[in-house]
């Protein structure tokens, strides 16, 4: 395994740039993914890791050579593609063993890491069938064991469950996920479902428009989004957005949340925000922070409307209007109420989060 840095990284088609000056640094060991809405940059970033897509402008590293004008095959990784890339008129375990003996190892060491290989993903006794023979879950275990069998220094994935359905997404993404507490090598994923970004990674790339808005844990990414799209883009359903406003009221700070009766904040979030008393803001909470009123007769309460329910099992998601505006709560499974009812909806202080409304950026 080893580090991978990228510093000032720039890709360009043209005039038209596509990367704008990424720096990263993926540790080794970490298990790392990039994830965005499609067109954000995450695949052409992979390639230009990979020596698929040429560099523009700026250095990359692998451990602490630089790779720029390395070929793919000289810069020790290993890919696994969406569509599997498996040779059709070969067996699993000549799928596995190809890249070895084009690399000349002999056949005792080929048998020696295909076996192994086979046996950490619990495909033995699928060695001797052809790809056709099995399922897409399987194929995507082949292609997974051709990568582990090279015994990289880093693996990369290009949105390898996308074409799994979703309950063998679930399955296959566990399976991952054990993997990689078993090797332990340097993983760099991609993918555009915050699910899978979520439950895989140590840490997460947050993607847009060919830049970084955030890097941190999954517990960061989405309990302390530092950017309006970041936590637009976590969570399902999403963060609840609405038009607020600070305002200075005998010596208090409220918090105007669209047409909504001012809200009295707690002494630490009035403190916080105090200096920015007057600026048009965006409030967001997301759909767990939202509760019935009278079971936290300590938070903040606003009056709405139900638009819908929509019954989960589990939970209820309840759509609510205020005035012209829509936010979603999840809710207890017995809370059922009618379409047109008025709800008195108590606000978690502990989860409120303020966003300039011209910059995104977190308050």
């Amino acid at each position: 395994m080893a580090d991978v840095t990228l510093k000032q990284i720039r890709k360009n088609y043209g005039s038209l740039e596509i990367i704008h000056g990424i720096d990263l640094h993926i540790r080794s060991g970490e298990f790392v993914v990039f994830v965005g809405p499609s067109g954000c940059g995450k695949s052409t970033l992979l390639r230009m890791v990979a020596g698929l897509e040429t560099i523009s402008d700026g250095d990359m590293f692998i451990g602490d050579k630089r790779v720029n004008d390395l070929a793919p095959r000289d810069r020790d990784i290993a890919m696994v593609f969406q569509d599997y890339a498996l040779y059709p008129h070969k067996t699993v375990r000549d799928n596995m063993a190809f890249g070895l003996r084009l690399r000349k190892f002999s056949e005792a060491e080929v048998n020696s890491r295909v076996n192994s290989a086979a046996e950490t993903l619990q495909i033995t006794h699928l060695l001797d069938r052809l790809p056709k023979a099995l399922s897409g879950g399987q194929r995507q275990r082949v292609a997974m064991g051709r990568a582990i069998v090279r015994q990289p220094q880093v693996f990369l994935f290009d949105e390898p469950l996308s074409n799994l359905d979703a309950l063998l997404r679930n399955q296959v993404r566990a399976e991952i996920k054990k993997l990689h507490r078993r090797v332990r090598e340097t993983v760099i994923y991609v993918t555009h479902d915050q699910v899978e970004a979520m439950t895989l990674a140590d840490r997460i790339v947050v993607l847009q428009a060919g830049r970084i808005v955030q890097v941190g844990t999954p517990d960061e990414i989405y309990g302390s989004p530092q950017h309006r799209f970041v936590a637009g883009f976590t969570g399902s359903p999403p963060m609840n957005f609405l038009p607020a406003s600070l305002l200075q009221h005998d010596g208090q700070v409220q918090l105007q949340i669209a047409n909504a009766q001012p809200l009295v904040l707690p002494d630490a979030l009035a403190r916080r925000w105090q200096s920015h008393a007057g600026r048009p803001v965006e409030f967001g909470i997301r759909p767990e922070n939202l509760s019935l009123a009278p079971q936290h007769s300590d938070w903040p309460v606003i009056e709405a409307e139900v638009e819908l329910v929509e019954l989960l099992g589990a939970e209820n998601l309840v759509t609510l209007k205020l005035g012209a505006y829509e936010l979603k709560a999840r809710l207890a499974p017995d809370v059922r109420p009618s379409a047109g009812t008025r709800l008195s909806i108590a606000l978690d202080p502990n989860h409120f989060h303020l966003f300039d409304q011209l910059s995104g950026e977190v308050v």
